[in-house]
Order: structure tokens, then C-alpha cells, then sequence
């Protein structure tokens, strides 16, 4: 880094980890000093303007106004640098994050969904394809609603909070929401978007510095949102290759959950647990050595058991 870059770095930019932050640090370089130069120029403009019109000096408003065409001529250069600036590097810049990108072979492609308050990431298996996903399959161990019979799922990985990439590999992160708008923003990687319900959203990367990197989200989503967070962790191809395997043994020992007429393996059966108060309307439960009510006296004239008291002694 540069001595005329470490403003950024005193404003609290993290360094940059990615192939095209530099244009981007560039340009922020610049405006960070046009922006001091400004507040150093009118500053120092306002405070002459104080001491040589003060009262003393010109007890009397002059009401004719400026007749110097100077005032004129320094505001169209400060328009003429900011439409620079706009026209000549942002917007093509821009236009190259959109319009520009890796081809699909080459770049990895991961699918970026954010709900309330963290973010999931889809992958495809070894067979490149995704899975379909509907949100029929929604539940707390398939927060993707991936459909268990589509074959092209069955090698897919889900991670939640935490995404691994390789270096020096396009990252392309196809952004969507399953609640309100999000924003997945990679400070370290001058990149961002957001993730909006019913909406697929692409933006791409190339990362170039191994390392953990945070990933936040930059937009104000509930009450939850200060602990928004994850990470991104660039890994070396050998290292990638590693979690991949991993995460696919992972995938492979996970059972699917009962069906919903199944009690899960531990879990007491269907009714009223031991130990607690029954529902109103329930027969008492009876103590150890108690025994139930006697039994109804027979009808039709039949005898009752023995041992029970005639009703005509009573």
C-alpha cells in the first residue's frame, strides 16, 4: 500500500482481498483527498470571509453582491472533477461487475440465501447440477427446501454462516431472501448486493488473499440484525478440495427426520408425559397401590360378584 492510500486505511477500510478492489480503492483514494482539499479550501474560505467582512471593517451591507467571477469558476471545477469522477471511473467500473461476467466453466457458482438473521449457501455436488427446491420442503434440518427426490440434490451442500471458496478462482453469488430485503456485503472484497424475496441476484468476485474474511449484511433487517454475520474463507485448491470432502461426508451420515406420525428414536410416545398435570376433563392418574373404581352392579337380574354388600342390606 501506497502513503497516499493509508487515508483508507485510517478511516477503517479493511485491506483489500480481491482482484478488482484496487480500482475501487483507487477511486475512494481519490475522493477521500478531493474531499479534504475541499474542506481544507472552503474552511479556510469561510474564515477570510469572516475577518474581511467583518462589522468593524464594513459597518455598512454592501447589497450589490459579489462582482468577481471567481466563485463562479471554482464551483464549475468542483462539478467538472465530481463528473469525472461519476462518468470517467465509477459508472464503468459498475458497468464491469454487471455486465462482465467469468464465464460459467471457469467460475464457481454459489447460491446465496438470507433469511432472518443468517445466511445459507447451496452448492452443487461433483455433477455441477442444483438441486430443485421448493418451499413445500422447508423445515428446520432442510432450511432450503431442497426436494429429496430430484437426483441432482442428492450430492448438493448446504452450509449455513460459513462458505469456503478457493483463491484465485470467479466466484459468482446468486443473492435471494426468504423473508425481507438483505444485503450480502464482503467488506475485504469491495463487493455487495442485495438479496431480495422472489429475486435472483448475481454478483461476482475473484479472490486473491488466502485468510477468513466477514461477511455482514448491509441492510437494516429486524431486530436480529446487529448479529447478521458470517464468514468467508479462502482457501488454497488443496485445502478446498479438503472441506468439500468433508462437508460431502457430512451430507452423507445426516439422516433424513421421521415422518410426522413417527415419534424420533428416545422420545417418549404419543400422551401425557409421566410427571406432568393431565388436561382438564382427564381421569386422575391413580398412585402406586391404589386400584380403581368398583365395577358397576350387573343388570338383568344378575348376581353380584361375591364379596360385594347386598344393595337390600344398606
Amino acid at each position: 500500500m501506497n502513503s497516499l492510500a493509508l487515508i483508507n486505511e485510517f478511516l477503517g477500510q479493511p485491506p483489500n482481498a480481491s482482484s478488482h478492489g484496487y480500482q475501487i480503492d483507487h477511486i475512494l483514494e481519490f475522493c477521500h483527498w478531493f474531499m479534504g482539499a475541499l474542506f481544507i479550501g472552503w474552511s479556510a474560505f469561510f474564515i477570510f470571509v469572516l475577518i474581511r467582512f467583518r462589522k468593524r471593517v464594513h459597518p455598512r451591507a454592501d447589497n450589490l453582491g459579489v462582482r468577481s467571477g471567481i466563485s463562479t469558476h471554482l464551483e464549475f471545477s468542483v462539478v467538472l472533477i465530481e463528473a469525472v469522477l461519476l462518468l470517467g471511473f465509477a459508472i464503468p467500473l459498475w458497468a464491469k461487475r454487471v455486465n462482465q461476467f467469468p464465464p460459467g466453466k471457469d467460475a464457481l457458482v454459489v447460491h446465496v440465501v438470507a433469511q432472518q438473521f443468517n445466511f445459507n449457501y447451496h452448492l452443487p455436488g461433483p455433477d455441477g447440477q442444483f438441486g430443485r427446491r421448493d418451499v413445500g420442503f422447508v423445515s428446520n434440518s432442510n432450511p432450503l427446501g431442497l426436494d429429496p427426490n430430484d437426483p441432482a440434490g442428492k450430492d448438493d451442500i448446504v452450509t449455513s454462516g460459513e462458505l469456503h471458496v478457493p483463491v484465485n478462482r470467479p466466484l459468482v453469488a446468486e443473492l435471494s431472501s426468504k423473508d425481507v430485503i438483505h444485503d450480502f456485503f464482503l467488506p475485504a472484497m469491495r463487493i455487495g448486493g442485495d438479496a431480495i424475496p422472489g429475486s435472483l441476484i448475481p454478483i461476482w468476485f475473484t479472490p486473491v488473499k488466502t485468510g477468513s474474511y466477514e461477511v455482514i449484511c448491509a441492510q437494516l433487517c429486524g431486530l436480529g440484525h446487529y448479529g447478521m454475520k458470517g464468514t468467508l474463507v479462502v482457501d488454497t485448491p488443496q485445502d478446498y478440495q479438503a472441506w468439500l470432502k468433508e462437508r460431502a461426508e457430512l451430507s452423507g451420515t445426516q439422516t433424513a427426520p421421521p415422518p410426522p406420525t413417527q415419534r424420533p428414536a428416545g422420545e417418549p410416545p404419543i400422551g401425557p408425559t409421566p410427571g406432568t398435570i393431565p388436561p382438564p376433563g382427564a381421569p386422575k392418574p391413580l398412585n402406586a397401590g391404589e386400584r380403581g373404581p368398583s365395577p358397576p352392579p350387573a343388570q338383568g337380574g344378575q348376581s353380584a360378584p361375591s364379596g360385594s354388600p347386598n344393595p337390600r342390606q344398606l
